[in-house]
């Protein structure tokens, strides 16, 4: 099986940081990084995201691009508990790409039923890393269901676990010029590395100006 090429969006403080301690993040980056996310929203087939983001963050996903019609990637969420409410926006949205939500096995099926009456596909797994559904199989559905390209769009927990799986062939990551200091939240969590040579390696590939933001793109080094 071919599996999608995988990106890692990111956008961050220079330092790293996705929030504030208390969760205040919008906005880090400036209008211009926002306006290159749409475009790469578009040039994907599918937008991954984290039950933790819908929570937070109520985001739509969708691609939005002043003066064009985008095409509209799929949108997908990582739920295992099936927490998403029936008002998230990303449910809500018609003029957006298609919905589903990746849960697990043991959510009861009047759950899934009320997701998929506001038109979202439900799809249930029984592969876990640890209390959450499984990244990987999640990527492997996807590309059994025909997404060529995936994006993430996610906090550290998603991030992290998209990082640990070594799936991720792209990181696109926008820097703010501020710091936000060590009681600001990550933008990964634990890798759990006990030796340097443990430590996933990307190899820096392109550099732009993005407004008064930085632009990176990474591509997972060989070997």
């Amino acid at each position: 099986m071919t599996l999608p090429r995988v990106t890692l969006k990111l956008a961050t403080s220079l330092d790293g940081r996705i929030a504030l301690a208390n969760g205040a993040s919008q906005w880090i980056t400036g209008p211009e990084a926002r306006a290159e996310v749409h475009r790469l929203r578009a040039a994907h087939d599918a937008v991954l995201t984290g039950i933790g983001t819908v929570l937070a963050d109520d985001p739509l996903l969708s691609a939005r691009i002043e003066d064009e019609a985008p095409d509209q990637p799929h949108r997908v969420v990582l739920d295992t508990h099936l927490k998403i409410g029936a008002d998230a926006k990303i449910l809500n949205d018609a003029d957006g790409g298609p919905v589903s939500v990746f849960c697990g096995g043991s959510v009861p099926v009047h759950m899934r039923a009320a997701i998929e009456a506001k038109g979202a596909q439900v799809i249930a797994l029984n592969r876990f890393d640890g209390p959450s559904i499984s990244f990987k199989s999640v990527i492997e559905r996807l590309g059994e269901t025909g997404s060529r390209s995936v994006m993430i769009e996610a906090g550290a927990r998603l991030a992290g676990a998209a990082i640990r799986s070594g799936l991720v062939d792209v990181i696109e990551w926008f820097r703010a010029p501020m710091m936000l200091g060590g009681d600001a939240r990550p933008v990964f969590d634990s890798f759990g590395l006990e030796r340097l040579d443990e430590a996933p390696i990307f190899t820096r590939v392109a550099i732009d100006e993005c407004g008064k933001d930085l632009w990176e793109r990474y591509e997972k080094a060989d070997g």
